[in-house]
């Protein structure tokens, strides 16, 4: 198993280390190349707008959308695969129907850590979640449902095979959710 980490702008170090402690292999996805020896692939934050540019300027922007495998979305990677962002005419990959609002929390000054829900994980688990710049999702459209909250808010969601969250789990040092994509997306998948 391998898994992709877009590695074009953003802290896909992070992801490589999380992965990495659960024993999974992981490949740096720069181009169209990359992206089609992976299993499943992470797209992580960064900046939204930049991250646009460069899938669009590389040709992932298309290979992405045409990508058939399990993809997880951290924050700007989040906003890249939602169906629409409010207030912005942009084309997004579309491969989740939600709606978000990009920086909706504020600035980088005003960027928090708190204590979100994630039953999804067991036990009515709870889990520290780092947010940066976070967009939030307004909106969850057909086939979309809610896996974790914040202060009322949902943060992390997903369809058959897209994963997405407002959050950075690769910010902190618990696994649960980067071992949650890979054993009930990427290998449910493979089989």
């Amino acid at each position: 198993m391998l898994i992709g980490i877009l590695a074009l702008q953003g802290d896909f170090e992070r992801h490589e280390k999380r992965l990495k402690e659960i024993g999974v292999d992981s490949h740096r996805v720069k181009s169209c190349e990359d992206l089609n020896k992976c299993d499943g692939l992470i797209l992580p934050g960064g900046e939204t707008t930049t991250l646009w540019s460069l899938l669009q300027w590389n040709g992932l922007f298309q290979a992405i959308q045409e990508y058939e495998k399990p993809i997880f979305g951290t924050c700007a990677g989040m906003i890249l695969l939602a169906k629409e962002i409010e207030g912005i005419q942009k084309e997004t990959l579309n491969l989740i129907d939600l709606t978000v609002k990009r920086n909706a929390y504020g600035r980088q000054i005003h960027s928090f850590e708190a204590e979100g829900e994630a039953p999804f994980l067991g036990n009515g688990a709870g889990i520290r979640m780092v947010f940066i710049r976070a967009p939030k999702i307004t909106r969850l459209g057909e086939g979309t449902e809610s896996l974790a909250t914040c202060k009322g808010e949902v943060v992390m969601s997903k369809n058959e095979r897209i994963l997405v969250s407002t959050f950075h789990p690769e910010l902190t040092p618990d696994v649960r959710i980067h071992r949650y994509f890979v054993d009930e997306f990427v290998r449910i998948n493979d089989k």
